[in-house]
């Protein structure tokens, strides 16, 4: 168990900032095909996908400080 809260925050720490880019990067792409009325499927599934797991790992880093 402790493996996994040791893996769980290292991928925390360690990959919220490329979360981080692609969370943005979509969030710009999607604003632009609104815009241009184009579909936005693909960079939705990205954007929400991405969220997901920034507030998943930023709820979970504190159970790793147990």
């Amino acid at each position: 168990m402790d493996i996994f809260l040791f893996m769980l925050a290292y991928i925390g720490i360690f990959g919220m900032p490329i979360l981080g880019i692609i969370f943005c990067l979509n969030l710009v792409e999607v604003i632009k095909k609104i815009k241009n009325e184009q579909p936005t499927a693909t960079n939705t599934f990205w954007l929400t996908t991405s969220f997901i797991l920034i507030v998943w790992s930023i709820a979970l880093l504190p159970a790793t400080s147990h």
